[in-house]
């Protein structure tokens, strides 16, 4: 994954475009790096599967 993908990917989920997104465990590490440095960080929901995926959701608060 590049930044750019990831930035795009998070602006889908934010917009509702993409339900979820599953990032690989051998590219978690660069992904978490581009999630946090979103203002909106803690609205991106991340459950680890088995392998060591993660599966984000956007969860918008009200």
């Amino acid at each position: 994954m590049k930044e750019e993908e990831i930035i795009q990917f998070l602006d889908q989920l934010r917009r509702g475009e993409r339900k979820e997104l599953l990032v690989e465990k051998e590219d978690f590490l660069f992904f978490r790096k581009i999630l946090v440095e979103q203002d909106d960080f803690k609205n991106f929901y991340g459950t680890a599967k088995r392998g060591g995926d993660t599966l984000y959701r956007y969860i918008e608060n009200n």
